[in-house]
This record gives structure tokens, C-alpha cells and sequence, in this order.
């Protein structure tokens, strides 16, 4: 959820006065950053994980399933044992024993497990992942009451609709002012809900997000929920449903607890230096929407099936902060940019790297940067592409302020330039070392949606792992696109059963030669700028246009030496990705909606009833222990 301060956040109508100087401040302690760590080399490639679960209570007698507010109880018992581990290593000055460790989520129910340690940089490490997310899971479960279940799925189905959160509460609450959402489903810590009214207030609105229906048989053709309150006459932005907001034959949404109350799984990892930062960067995030398509877990939304299978628009719009002008309804007048995008999203410039195959035209967005922050950061000897970088995640206010945070020292502390950069939140995010640190450069990638079993999710944390190793080793492999049509992929991952039906640009390459142990790739250009469009299978697996991503981790792999039960493990993970590309191995959107539409409940009408969620959520838990076998979920593990 990125930076976690504690202190007093300060409220919309006092932190806008600061917004500058915390952008002054922040520009001044990354280019400390910079002039410190820019030359820094040979750090190891160290990784890890987040995994977010959800948990959920079961009326086993009335068949039904909530969400837990006790996930914050089991947050603060894991934060207590963790926090007395680190202190017993600080007093005898040993490498603390920690199997996992602990954070919070926006939502109360949630809990963010990452490994106690970063695994390291060698291959056999990477058949440890699934262990050590199953003992993360384990952990959890060990302190959950028999009523309890803990869920790794992108997005409840039921979040928002009827009886869903125990203890049950109104929506009612001042910092969301959900129709639907109670502020009672916000995590305590002081940050999360100042975020939510902050984020409304500088919008001048609730935030208003729209998810086509799936039109079933029985579906109305002109589709208006009537499950939402339009009469309500508690807050100001109650009218804004019935005046616009909410569109026919779409799920409507109003608060920002219903993205950032969805889960994913992000990988970070560290780079050798800055330069090979910068080129993982760029070629992570032309990869990210077709590998969200083969991870699609989140085809249900406040009760209803949707007519997509990803939660990444609805975080989008939930933390859209935009003003009317910023999002060019109306002249710029008080605002200082149209900007396209929401703070969530897709990159809008690539950074190049020293590998030579970016070129300016893949920059193709019109760019939206602070020019005196550009101009100031040229003359500190930051390049081009860096500067627009950092000018252009610059041109957004920082949400939250802490007031006893406002004075630092930039030359120490990033908690200014944090608080921006943090509340980026793209498909990649390119983060620098933090001061006083052993930590390098590091990119994190973001647009996995979580999966339901631990053996999904170490197949692609380490199939991600995998490639950007064989990105880095194989320093010719140019996966560039141009920024615009690295958007449009991103809108196609969405559509249901996207993994099989749609078609993404991709750059056409192939292996040239593979001589002495050394594979090398070139670009096959062709027409236009190389690019053409593929589906997610020809990307994977491979195909005439393209050798393939699979190949490529393949080809890596043959150039390491390592146990053969350790490649065997790897070679089940790889297989599942490919199941996944060719749809022998079905997404857990797809299983989601399948099982729905084959209850003996389900009208037909896109309604997800509350015993239809009960029966979902405990097969969802059954199979996620192992209970209940689902090979054509999780394929022949």
C-alpha cells in the first residue's frame, strides 16, 4: 500500500496548502538519492513477494459468508511477534529468525504477507517460494478462529452488497460517504481513511466507477441496479448516482475501499545497478497486460457478475483524484494539467537504458510534466528521460501529509519524495534505494491479480522472476512498444476470457542463433514500427511472429546449472503458465463465473445471491487447502 507513517494526517483543506513544498522537498531528496547511488554497482539479484488475503467469516447454519474485521486483530498478534523478533536481533546483533513478515491493507479484513527475508539470487532459491508462501498461509490460519477462512482472490464477491461485513455496520461514514461502504471496513491506521476523504475532496466528488454487466439470459437488456439507495439524503454526493454517475448495464461503485479493498500479488526485484533498472522497467511493462490476462481473477462485483474478468480499472477509479478540469470536462482554470490517466495505471514514459533499443517515438503519449521541476532536475545533471520521469509523477499532489512528518532533513530521509512516488501506483514502479541502506535500485511489478492456491502464485512470482533474469542475461531481447498501444493491451486484459479471445500489440522477434551455449535475438521489423498484433498465446508459447516468452525463460534456464529436481519444479510452474496461455488451464475468473452460473440458485440474471457467495467462498477455501481437487483451475501439479 506503499509508505505508512504514523502521526496526525492532516484533512484535504489543510494538506492542499503544502502540496508544493512537499514536492520541493521530495525533488530535493531524490536528487540526493541520485547523487549518492547513481554509481552504485554488482548488487545481487534479490527478490520477493506480496501476497494480500482477505478474511472471511462463515454462518455455516444461515450459509453465509462476510468479510472478517478481525483481520486487523490477526494483523496487530503477527505485527507483535515480528516486531519482537526484530528487537531481540537488534540487542544481540544476529540476523533476525523471521519467517514472514506482516502489513496493513486499506481494508480491515485484509493482511499482507511478504517472506521474513528477500530470497536471494541463485535458482535452486527459487524452488523455496511455494513453501514459504504456504507457511505464510499457515501462520495466518493458525490464529483464525474454526468460523474462519483466509482467501487470496482479487476481489470479494459480495464487498459492498447486503449482509457482507461482520460486525455489520451502516454505510454511513464520513470519510467515504459510500452508499454501499461502510467506513468501518477501512483499516484504523490513521493514513487509510484520510487517503479515502482526500482523495474525494480533492476530486471535488466521490470517486465514480463503472463495471460493464455480464448480460446473462435473463439479465434486463437495459440494465439499472436497483439496489442502489438514490434517494439517500445524508451527504452532499448522494445525488451524484442518480445524476450521472451511475451508468445502465454497468456495476456501480462510489468509494475507494472497493479497489483498494481488492488483493493482488506484486513482485519486486533488485537490479545489479541503476542502468539495468531502467531496462527491466521498460521491458516489464510491455509484458504486464498479457500476464494479467493469464492471472484473471476478479469477474464478480457488489453481487453481480461483471462482464470483465480484472480488478485493475476498478482500483483506477477507485483512487481517481482528479478534478473535473484535471480530467478535461471543464477549462483549466484552478487545476495546472489535463492529465489523462488516474494516479492508477499504466506507465506513461519509458526510462531507456544503455541496451539501445528504445527509441523516442515509443514515448507516444502526450506527456503531462511540472516544467520548472523538469528544468530543475536537467540542471542537476539528471537525463531526459529520467527528468520526465520524475517531473510527470510530480505533477500530482501527495494525498496525505502528516503533520509531524512536514519538517526533514533531505539529505537523510525520502519521506516527502515517498509520498508521491508511492501514490503512483503503475503497472511498474521504478524505485530507488532508500537511504542508509543495503538496498538497491529495484523495480516492482504490479498488475498480477492474486491467485487462489499457493502453488499458482510461486508459478508466477517465479515465471516473473525467471524472465527478468532472462531479460538482463540476454541484453538483445528489445520488447518495446509504443506507450499508446501498451494502453490499449491493458483495456483488452480486462474483457472477459481476454487470455483467450483478444489480441495484444506485441514487437515481432526471433532467435537468430544459438552457438556455444550463447543464444542471441533480433528484432524482425517488417512493417511499420515491428509491431503487430497477438494473442497472449502466441506471446507465451510462442508462434511465427514472435519465439516467445516461455522460450525465452526456457533458453535461460538451459544456460544455468542446477539440481535436476529443482528445474523439474520449475518446469511444473512453467507448464502451468503455458496451460494458462493456451486455455488448457482454465483462469480463476473463468472457474468463478462458471461455478455461479451453474449453481442451482442462479436466475440467470447476473445475481450473485448470498448462498450462491457462501457455496463459491467455501469451494474457493476447499480448494485452496487442498480439500478439493481442481485440475483444470490449477492444472497437474
Amino acid at each position: 500500500m506503499g509508505l505508512l507513517s504514523l502521526g496526525t494526517p492532516l484533512p484535504w483543506d489543510q494538506a492542499k496548502g503544502l502540496a508544493s513544498e512537499v514536492r520541493k522537498h521530495g525533488i530535493e531528496q531524490f536528487l540526493h538519492i541520485w547523487r549518492n547511488m547513481k554509481d552504485r554497482q554488482k548488487d545481487s539479484l534479490l527478490w520477493g513477494d506480496e501476497i494480500e488475503y482477505m478474511l472471511v467469516s462463515l454462518d455455516r447454519a444461515n450459509r453465509r459468508a462476510r468479510l472478517s474485521q478481525r483481520g486487523h486483530e490477526l494483523l496487530s498478534i503477527l505485527q507483535i511477534d515480528e516486531n519482537e523478533k526484530l528487537e531481540r536481533a537488534k540487542q544481540t546483533g544476529e540476523k533476525p529468525e523471521l519467517e514472514a513478515l506482516w502489513r496493513p491493507e486499506f481494508g480491515r479484513y485484509m493482511i499482507e504477507g511478504t517472506p521474513g527475508h528477500p530470497y536471494n539470487s541463485t535458482v535452486h532459491e527459487l524452488a523455496n517460494v511455494e513453501a514459504n508462501m504456504k507457511r505464510r498461509r499457515e501462520i495466518v490460519t493458525s490464529l483464525m478462529n474454526n468460523d474462519e477462512v483466509l482467501l487470496s482472490v482479487g476481489s470479494y464477491p459480495t464487498l459492498g452488497s447486503g449482509d457482507f461485513l461482520i460486525p455489520p455496520h451502516k454505510a454511513n461514514g464520513q470519510f467515504s460517504r459510500s452508499l454501499f461502504l461502510p467506513d468501518e471496513v477501512i483499516n484504523p491506521h490513521p493514513r487509510f481513511r484520510t487517503l479515502a476523504g482526500n482523495i474525494r475532496e480533492r476530486r471535488g466528488s466521490k470517486v465514480a466507477i463503472n463495471m460493464p454487466i455480464f448480460h446473462d439470459i435473463n439479465t434486463p437488456r437495459h440494465f439499472i441496479d436497483p439496489t442502489i439507495p438514490l434517494d439517500r439524503n445524508l451527504f452532499p454526493g448522494d445525488k451524484e448516482a442518480s445524476e450521472g454517475a451511475a451508468l445502465p448495464d454497468h456495476i456501480y461503485m462510489d468509494a475507494m475501499g472497493f479497489g483498494m479493498g481488492c488483493c493482488c500479488l506484486q513482485i519486486t526485484l533488485q537490479a545489479p545497478d541503476v542502468d539495468k533498472a531502467r531496462r527491466l522497467y521498460d521491458q516489464l511493462a510491455t509484458v504486464g497486460a498479457v500476464l494479467m490476462s493469464l492471472s484473471a481473477a476478479s469477474p464478480i462485483f457488489r453481487g453481480y457478475l461483471a462482464d470483465v474478468d480484472c480488478r485493475w480499472n476498478v482500483i483506477a477509479g477507485a483512487v481517481d483524484d482528479r478534478t473535473a478540469e484535471e480530467r478535461g470536462e471543464k477549462p483549466l482554470s484552478k487545476s495546472r494539467f489535463v492529465i489523462p490517466k488516474s494516479r492508477y495505471g499504466t506507465i506513461d514514459t519509458f526510462l531507456g537504458s544503455s541496451d539501445g533499443h528504445f527509441k523516442p517515438e515509443y514515448n507516444d503519449l502526450k506527456l503531462a510534466y511540472d516544467h520548472a521541476i523538469y528544468e530543475h532536475l536537467v540542471q542537476n545533471d539528471i537525463d531526459d528521460l529520467m527528468a520526465k520521469h520524475i517531473s510527470h509523477l510530480f505533477i500530482r499532489d501527495p494525498l496525505v501529509i502528516f503533520e509531524e512528518l512536514l519538517d526533514q532533513d533531505d539529505s537523510v530521509t525520502t519521506d516527502h519524495f515517498e509520498n508521491i512516488q508511492s501514490t503512483n501506483w503503475q503497472n511498474v514502479r521504478f524505485k530507488p534505494p532508500p537511504p542508509n541502506s543495503p538496498i538497491g535500485w529495484r523495480v516492482e511489478f504490479r498488475p498480477l491479480e492474486v491467485q487462489l492456491t499457493d502453488y499458482e502464485n510461486a508459478a508466477f512470482a517465479v515465471f516473473t522472476i525467471l524472465l527478468a533474469r532472462a531479460l538482463l542475461a540476454f541484453g538483445d531481447i528489445d520488447l518495446y512498444i509504443p506507450v499508446t498501444k501498451m494502453d490499449i493491451n491493458m483495456e483488452r486484459a480486462h474483457s472477459r476470457d481476454a487470455v483467450l479471445k483478444e489480441k495484444f500489440f506485441f514487437r515481432r522477434s526471433y532467435a537468430a542463433a544459438e552457438d556455444d551455449d550463447k543464444v542471441s535475438f533480433s528484432s524482425r521489423d517488417g512493417e511499420g514500427d515491428g509491431v503487430v498484433e497477438m494473442t497472449a498465446n502466441d506471446i507465451v508459447n510462442g508462434s511465427s511472429d514472435f519465439v516467445g516468452l516461455v522460450p525465452i525463460v526456457e533458453m535461460y534456464l538451459d544456460t544455468v546449472d542446477m539440481d535436476t529436481c529443482v528445474r523439474e519444479k520449475i518446469d511444473r510452474y512453467i507448464m502451468f503458465i503455458r496451460g494458462r496461455a493456451n486455455g488448457s488451464i482454465m483462469t480463476l475468473a473463468a472457474w468463478m463465473r462458471d461455478y455461479v452460473r451453474s449453481h442451482p440458485a442462479y436466475n440467470f440474471d447476473s445475481v450473485v445471491l448470498p448462498e450462491i457467495n457462501y457455496d463459491l467462498v467455501v469451494s474457493l477455501d476447499d480448494i485452496a487447502c487442498g480439500r478439493r481437487s481442481a485440475p483444470e483451475l490449477t492444472g497437474k501439479q
